[in-house]
């Protein structure tokens, strides 16, 4: 690739720190040239050397596009730098931690508990390819699972990696999915017990090391077996190479098996205080511990064993002499020793310091040092703890076995990986030769699968060089190799590690390419593995190979009398005895021979011959491969080291798989996904209809040397770089494109700009010239006014002089003038000033007089005013109010007979005034008359003065009645004031206490519906298999007769007697089928006491909101009570007022009728004004009292109808309801106008606002109307428009063919409509047959009936012909009548043998319900409870059967219509008023009488929930193949998607490829759901509710797959879920179903669309997002913007700091931490009653039925 390294091309360097650094080429490269100028990402300068000798040039790096694959052979450029790059892409950044690599799943350890492994993410896992998920390791055991049922072949999965790894784990959850999927066929649950077997293998067999906490320090190898049917039914567990080592020896940082440091744990105990830990063990319990098919004497015993262990290992030896040795048990750990095995203390310190040696002629016992004491102690240890794991194992398994043999297994093999470390020995040794031969297996059955694809493509291959470690397997295991040589030494009786190592350097060295000789060392070697060089330390090699253990320890432990101790040394002589023939051939010896032999035999002979015997396995079963690796060795989360990693990777062939494919073509395409990528490469002549020519025609352009790719049978096969290549030339077109467009819109942009600048030139130039026109204009006006100015100025100079002069003349004659009018005009103002001042002083007497008046009055008012302030406050001083009443009646009184005084007064004085007269006539000049005169004029003058100070305080009261009564109108408002707000207080309140009570309600109600929905469940499933039970026992039972029927129906056994069902049962029934039918009794007696205490809480919670709602309607009557009383005393007041005006007002128009001629007569005429001014003044206060009170009744009536509408329905609501508005318009207004006259204006407004409406809404719809039609014809004439543009930019003969196919969609579209209304039209004409025939009928009886009733004249003249009488048809009442013998007729008649489809298309819905009620009916109406009850049990038991044998959907869905029907005539026909109050007098004639049939609605309920759950399951598996290739994987906008390289995993795939499902295969699915269960009849509301459910299953399986799927993340998948979902939605609007919350339940699935789409960069972006996604979860959220992958490059992945800053802005909410949605759920169903208009004495029954034995009634 010497021409690929041009400037900008990026490469890989080595590097120290990271292994390997990107850097960017700044300078071609050319051949010949010593060095690489490049630029590392820190943008520093580096100059890389080049070897001239070996030419190797630095690994180029994929494009970012590629970056970040699910599949490692997806990436173009396969070497070690990608793939290290692309593993921590995905694990750091994204968060990912398992990788495909061809047929290998990399996981890396996280370190951290993740949410990927919940029983939702196994069922979505369930049943899909290996290639459409994101990698996962329930995706490799769901391949497994498919190949073992589909192939009927045993598969394995190989998991392997260092300590710490992650191992253990990977194969746990491996052995859950198996679980999960397949469960158990028979009650044992197999499955439980295989994921229980884990913790006791952990507990016995895992260690904490330096590198992992819960390190397996065993290989095991798990075969778990199934049936037939694909079901768990056993397992098996093999486990390879113990540390033994570990209980008697632990490196620093390092610790013993768990299960010791569990036991020091519990030591305190009661039960363990026999083995006396306390004080010698002391460690924090590392976890729980488990034993299963083990008795607790054997789990004790086990206790006891490992005790014994653990004082064994503490037992001292002390040295005596040079070559002897003692016990000293000074502790009494020895004692404790022997007390807990039951041996010999004195045999067991023997034969711990002796050994026994055999010669020929006798035996002799020699002491031992004091090391080999110690050796041989610790070798007894070893071999006690060994025994004990082995016995457990054996127990494991015998609990996991099983009786019948597995027809297929799949096997979990966990086992240890290449290891190397400072200090290698036996141990690792063994481990590495085991990877050695699994690499091997794995090298060939990657070469296999290589070899099978290119010649299933039928594409020329060569043979593809591997890595071949057969030679270091050979150096091993053959014959002279290190295992041979080390069996050869230890027979050797002088033999030891030197030797052996010499050995080895005299028969390998310089001979084998795989063996050295370390430089400084001479007991150690070298062996060049194909991981790495290991180099192994010879110390132990031997003894450890040996494992011997003291004959006689044996023995004394042997003769203990612990059963469980000698059990342990038992089983070692039964596989000898199992076995047939040793390796060599020999044939077996006796037990004791045997057993010795097989005691004898090394570890390393063992251990190779177990690793045959798993090649054997493994090849003989289909492999699956996955590598762990562990990404750091401090164990933090999510960092990755880059050296270790690359070391595994190089370890667990990784790196070899990825060699191997960059070979050969390891790049595949299929032809579609090329050209799909790639066709912006293509030319518009080199698209054909054959999308494999197409391809050829491009690549054979763009790609000129051919040995590059290959074309296949349905691939193209690319060398290593050739994807990066055309990805290179398809990024380079779309920038041309790009810069293309930028040009044009640039240009588009500066051009508007442009002409934007010069309109602003030409309006500022317009601007300015009309400015200085205006400015021309100016100066024109202002020149001509100053002419006209001058003309004028000069004509009044002119005139002034003339004026001037002839005013001279004309002074003299005004002088004289004015003299004479001065005279008159002063005379005149002498008279007008006198005249003024005569009226101020006239008027100033008057308001003097009028302020004594109004201070008088003021005076009045206040004694009013505190006379009722004193009322008010104090009810005792009414005696003193009464009081004043008397003092104000006397005053009256006074003031009348005052008045009576001055009216006798001034008619003496007119009497006297007449003599006076008379003699003033006779004696005028008379002084004693005069002086007399003067005396009475006096007199009266003193008396008037009287009278104004009474009329002024009369004058003052009246004002002080005026003020009290403006108070009172202030406190009358402001009451009102207050009881409106209190009164509105009071309802919002009421309204959002009712509103929350119903809320809460409502939910619990859908809580407890959901529970019992699934309690019904989960009884069906008890149902189900306890019939099936039966049925097998049954046929076990009596092998030659049939078997019965088995669909007892459990809702029976709820009305039927439980003797009963005891009695139906045959005789010779088993214990096991009494005692489940008793557990099914009591679980349905706990369902049905459960269901009426729910029943009971919600009547008590009703009657707590009844009596709240009862208490607050107390409350506001008494308010309203209070507040009617006070108005009353108000208006009392008021009257009373009025009256005191009125008789002040008689009393000031008596005092102003005197005929005194006195001044004082106008102060009257003031005062009596005022008065009436006062009284005009209360009458607007009264009509003003009299608006408020209307308004206080409008809104009493208001509260009225709201309260009537919120509260429930009984009688004292009625009551209450009926009282209140005549009794407040009673109060207010009694003769009632005011009250009619506003109902009467209201309903008047009412009819007009309902006109307009109406009006308004018919207007709405025509302009809609026109509006669509508008839309329509617009969208016509741009489609039309479009057809002729591109039309015309085609070829002539292109044209004319476009114009054809144009021609015959249309006149195809056109056909399609037509048949359309043709199919509408032929069902209205076979529905107004059918109407036609019931007419004529009708009208046949009715011309009968007129025939018969015609008059006797008629008869009488026709008289001569023959006469035909009809027959009167009979009054049918609705009931059908059959013998008791047809029952089982009629059952299988109308429901076994009914075909749905045949009902729906030529019957009434619901027919069979009809039919079943009016024989139901007719039992009612004969009082056959016994033909009630078998009519009703037997029609739910024969439903049941039905649709047990016939589980379609076609089948469910006419029998859910029919006992739906069936359930609304039990309601509608029952006579209960809140059902029957529609029905029609004839119906209501048809009620049921004699039975009631409450108990069986509910039965008939649960059945219809139960036929409900069905039918949605059956949906269910009909659509969910289809929806997310449909909404995810279908191309449904051409040219917008883009596939990426998907690398090899597309080979392995366990399924053929299907048909691919399209949006519209859903579209006509739901299409045949909605027609059929609304054909059959179907409610719309349970239509809806199905709808719902649908919808919410579309949306839940398509957001998990794209939760699941990270090549599904990115915008233009987004574009395209968000136009399906713009479909689904049209589909609903098309139906007129989009009330039925479906497009509520897509609301996630839609915001997951927005997401891809949205900007996600800003902290506004982040902000946007929360508020957006509301329907998402935080988990879902983050999820998808992790997984977010760019499809071109122009694209951008979501930065890591965004998904946190997403994250911190969503960590308060408080929702489920679940990742995925819960696709099984299903919502609560409910059956609103549905009154059916069909009269029942009409329905007939068709002949085809062949129901003749039913007879009408």
């Amino acid at each position: 690739y010497e021409n690929d390294l041009k400037t900008f091309a990026r490469v890989w360097i080595p590097d120290t720190t990271e292994v390997w650094r990107s850097a960017e080429l700044t300078k071609d490269y050319k051949p010949g040239d010593t060095v690489l100028h490049l630029q590392l990402e820190d943008e520093t300068e580096f100059e890389y050397k080049l070897d001239p000798k070996s030419g190797v040039l630095p690994p180029l790096r994929n494009p970012d596009i590629l970056v970040g694959e699910n599949d490692l052979t997806a990436l173009s450029y396969l070497h070690e730098p990608a793939v290290l790059h692309n593993l921590r892409v995905r694990f750091t950044d994204s968060k990912l931690i398992y990788t495909y690599c061809g047929i290998i799943l990399v996981a890396i350890n996280p370190y951290e508990s993740l949410p990927i492994y919940g029983s939702d993410i196994i069922n979505a896992y369930s049943g899909q390819n290996m290639g459409d998920m994101d990698p996962h390791i329930f995706a490799v055991s769901e391949e497994a699972y498919k190949q073992m049922a589909r192939d009927e072949k045993n598969q394995s999965i190989i998991v392997s990696g260092e300590s710490g790894a992650g191992k253990t784990v990977s194969a746990k959850y491996a052995m859950r999915y198996f679980a999960t999927v397949s469960g158990s066929s028979a009650e044992a649950c197999v499955e439980e017990k295989v994921l229980a077997s884990s913790p006791i293998m952990e507990a016995i067999g895992n260690a904490k090391t330096t590198r992992n906490d819960n390190s397996s320090r065993f290989g095991k190898y798990i075969e778990i077996g199934f049936d037939r049917k694909h079901h768990i039914i056993g397992a098996n567990m093999r486990t390879y190479l113990l540390e033994k080592s570990r209980v008697v020896f632990q490196a620093c940082e390092e610790r013993n098996y768990h299960i010791f440091y569990q036991l020091c744990a519990c030591a305190h105990l009661p039960e363990f205080e026999p083995l006396k830990l306390v004080n010698l063990f002391t460690t924090s319990p590392q976890g729980g511990h488990l034993f299963f098919r083990i008795t607790e004497a054997h789990q004790m015993g086990l206790f006891q064993i490992l005790s014994a262990i653990l004082h064994l290992g503490n037992v001292e030896v002390k040295e005596r002499g040079s070559s002897s040795c003692g016990i000293s048990d000074e502790s009494g750990h020895l004692a404790m020793f022997c007390e807990l095995t039951e041996v010999s203390y004195e045999s067991m310190a023997h034969w711990l310091c002796h050994k026994k040696l055999k010669t020929a002629t006798e035996t002799l016992n020699k002491p031992v040092t004091q090391l080999e004491a110690i050796n041989g102690r610790d070798a007894l240890a070893k071999h006690i703890y060994a025994k004990l794991f082995s016995w457990i194992v054996g127990q494991v398994n015998k609990a996991l076995s099983t009786s019948s043999k597995p027809h297929s297994f799949i096997g979990v093999l966990d086992i240890y990986g290449f290891e190397t470390f400072e200090m290698n020995s036996f141990e690792q040794f063994c481990i590495n030769y085991a990877n050695e031969k699994l690499q091997q297996q794995f090298n060939m059955h990657v070469f296999k699968l290589e070899q099978e694809e290119y010649m299933k493509e039928q594409i020329p291959w060569t043979l593809i060089d591997f890595y071949d470690n057969q030679p270091c397997i050979n150096l091993i295991e053959a014959k002279m190799g290190l295992l041979d040589l080390l069996d050869e030494e230890c027979t050797m009786p002088k033999g030891s590690d030197e030797s052996w190592a010499q050995k080895l350097y005299n028969t390998h060295l310089k001979k084998s390419s795989h063996f050295e000789k370390p430089r400084m060392s001479n007991k150690a070697f070298i062996i060049l593995h194909f991981a790495d060089k290991v180099e192994y330390q010879c110390d132990g090699f031997l003894e450890k190979n040996k494992d011997t253990v003291n004959e006689e320890q044996i023995n004394v432990l042997k003769a203990s009398k612990f059963t469980l101790l000698v059990e342990l040394f038992q089983d070692e002589e039964t596989p000898a005895a199992l076995s047939t023939t040793a390796p060599s051939g020999r044939v077996k010896f006796g037990r004791s021979t045997q057993s010795f032999r097989e005691h004898k035999k090394s570890v390393g002979l063992q251990f190779r011959n177990s690793l045959h015997l798993l090649m054997d396995t493994l090849n003989a079963t289909t492999p699956h491969y996955v590598r762990c690796v562990k990404p750091n060795d401090v164990k933090a989360p999510f960092m990755m080291d880059p050296h270790r990693a690359v070391q595994q990777l190089r370890a667990c062939g990784v790196l070899e798989t990825i060699r191997i494919s960059a070979t050969g073509f390891p790049s595949r395409w299929t032809y579609q996904e090329f050209f799909s990528r790639y066709r912006v490469l293509m030319r518009q002549k080199e698209i054909l209809s054959d999308r494999k020519l197409t391809c050829q025609s491009v690549l054979e352009r763009l790609v000129q040397d051919k040995d590059k790719y290959q074309f296949g049978k349905t691939k193209i096969f690319f060398r290593a770089g050739q994807v990066a290549y055309l990805e290179k030339l398809r990024a380079d077109k779309l920038r041309t494109a790009c810069i293309h467009i930028q040009k044009t819109i640039r240009c588009w942009l500066a051009r508007k700009k442009y002409l934007r600048i010069r309109q602003a030139a030409i309006t500022l130039q317009r601007y300015a010239r009309g400015h200085q026109a205006r400015c021309l204009c100016k100066t024109l006006r202002r020149t001509r006014a100053a002419v006209i100015f001058q003309k004028y100025t000069r004509m009044w100079a002119a005139r002034r002089q003339f004026l001037l002069s002839s005013c001279f003349l004309v002074q003299l004659l005004c002088e004289h003038k004015a003299l004479l009018i001065q005279r008159w005009v002063r005379g005149f103002l002498a008279r007008w000033r006198f005249r003024r001042i005569k009226r101020a002083v006239v008027y100033l007497q008057c308001c003097v007089r009028r302020m004594l008046a109004r201070r008088e009055l003021k005076k009045l008012k206040i004694e009013a005013r505190s006379v009722e302030h004193y009322k008010k406050l104090n009810v005792g001083m009414e005696n003193k109010i009464m009081q004043l009443q008397r003092k104000l009646d006397e005053q009256h009184k006074e003031n009348r007979e005052l008045s009576e005084q001055i009216r006798q007064m001034e008619s003496h004085s007119a009497t006297e005034l007449e003599k006076l007269h008379l003699q003033l006539k006779t004696l005028q000049d008379a002084e004693e008359e005069s002086r007399h005169r003067g005396d009475l004029v006096t007199s009266l003058q003193e008396e008037l003065e009287l009278v104004r100070q009474e009329l002024e305080k009369n004058k003052e009261m009246v004002s002080e009645l005026n003020e009290k009564n403006t108070l009172l109108k202030s406190e009358k408002d402001e009451m009102n004031r207050l009881i409106q707000e209190q009164e509105q207080q009071i309802k919002e309140k009421s309204e959002s206490t009712h509103d929350e009570a119903t809320e809460h309600l409502q939910a619990q109600l859908n809580e407890e519906r959901f529970h019992h929905q699934n309690l019904l469940t989960e009884h069906l499933k008890l149902e189900e298999r306890y019939a099936d039970l039966r049925s097998e026992k049954e046929a076990l039972s009596k092998p030659g007769h049939n078997r019965a029927d088995s669909g007892y129906s459990s809702n029976q056994s709820e009305i039927v007697h439980s003797s009963v069902l005891t009695g139906s049962e045959d005789a010779g029934q088993t214990a096991a089928d009494v005692s489940l039918l008793l557990k099914l009794q009591r679980r349905v007696a706990e369902l049905e006491k459960q269901k009426m205490d729910l029943q009971g809480e919600m009547d008590t919670k009703e009657e707590q909101l009844q009596l709240e709602q009862t208490k607050v309607r107390t409350k506001n009557r008494a308010e309203r009570d209070y507040e009617a009383l006070k108005r009353q005393e108000l208006e009392s007041d008021n009257k009373k007022l009025k009256k005191d005006l009125q008789e002040l007002r008689q009393s000031l128009s008596k005092g102003s009728g005197s005929k005194v001629a006195s001044p004082g007569g106008q102060a009257y005429n003031v005062i009596l004004e005022q008065l009436d001014s006062t009284t005009e003044e209360l009458e607007m206060r009264k009509e003003e009292v009299l608006i408020l009170r209307s308004q206080l009744v409008n809104h009493e009536a208001f509260k009225h109808k709201s309260v009537s509408c919120i509260l429930p329905y009984n009688g004292n609501h009625n009551s209450f309801s009926l009282r209140s508005p005549t009794l407040d318009l009673h109060e207010l207004n009694e003769d009632g106008e005011l009250w009619m006259a506003y109902e009467s204006l209201k309903e008047t407004n009412r009819i007009l606002e309902s006109q307009l409406q109406t009006q308004g809404q018919s207007h709405e719809k025509e302009v809609e109307g026109l509006r669509a039609e508008l839309q329509q014809l617009r969208a016509e004439l741009g489609h039309q428009q479009q057809m002729l543009s591109d039309s015309l930019e085609l070829p002539h003969d292109a044209r004319i063919q476009a114009s054809l196919q144009h021609e015959i969609s249309r006149l195809t579209q056109q056909n399609m409509d037509l048949l359309e209304q043709m199919g509408k039209q032929d069902k209205m004409v076979r529905k107004l047959k059918k109407h036609l025939k019931i007419y004529m009928k009708k009208f046949g009886e009715a011309e009968g009936v007129h025939i018969e009733q015609s008059p006797p004249e008629n008869m009488v003249g026709e008289s001569g012909r023959t006469v035909s009488i009809v027959r009167k048809e009979r009054d049918f009442q609705g009931m059908l009548e059959y013998r008791r013998e047809d029952e089982s007729k009629l059952f299988k008649i109308l429901i076994t043998e009914l075909k749905p489809r045949g009902v729906a298309v030529n019957l009434v819905p619901g027919l069979p319900a009809y039919i079943l009620f009016m024989c139901l009916r007719h039992a009612d109406y004969a009082n056959d409870d016994q033909r009630v009850s078998t009519l009703l049990n037997s029609s739910i038991n024969t439903i049941k059967n039905v649709l047990k044998k016939r589980g379609d959907f076609e089948t469910i869905s006419f029998w859910l219509a029919n006992t739906c029907r069936f359930l609304h005539c039990l309601r509608q026909y029952s006579g209960e008023e809140a059902y029957t109050k529609h029905n029609t007098p004839r119906q209501n004639e048809h009620c049921l009488t004699n039975f009631d049939l409450s108990e069986y609605r509910q039965v008939l309920s649960d059945l219809a929930i139960q036929i409900y759950q069905q039918l949605i399951r059956v949906i269910e598996n009909i659509l969910h193949p289809k929806i997310a290739p449909a909404m995810l994987e279908q191309e449904t906008i051409q040219g917008v998607m883009g596939v990426k390289p998907t690398g090899m995993r597309k080979r392995t795939s366990s399924v053929y490829e299907e048909r691919s499902h399209s949006l519209e295969s859903i579209l006509k699915q739901l299409d045949v759901f909605y027609y059929t269960l609304l054909q059959h009849g179907n409610d719309t509301e349970l239509v809806r509710q199905v709808i719902k459910q649908l919808f919410y299953t579309i949306c839940s399986v398509t957001l998990n797959n794209l939760l699941l799927r990270k090549d599904m993340c990115s915008w233009s998948k987004g574009l395209q879920i968000r136009y399906n979902v713009c479909q689904l939605e049209e589909w609903l609007l098309d139906k007129d179903v989009q009330g039925s919350g479906a497009r509520e339940s897509l609301e996630p699935l839609i915001q997951a669309a927005q997401l891809l789409q949205i900007k996600k960069k800003s902290q506004d972006d982040a902000e946007a997002i929360c508020i957006m996604c509301t329907a998402l979860t935080t988990e879902q959220i983050v999820k998808i913007l992790s997984l977010y992958t760019p499809v071109n490059e122009f694209e951008e992945r979501v930065s890591i700091l965004f998904i946190k800053s997403v994250q911190t802005l969503l960590k308060d909410r408080k929702e489920s931490s679940q990742l995925l949605m819960d696709a099984k759920i299903i919502f609560p169903v409910t059956f609103p009653f549905n009154l059916s208009p069909v009269a029942l004495e009409t329905i007939q029954i068709p002949s085809s039925l062949n129901l003749n034995f039913l007879t009408r009634v």
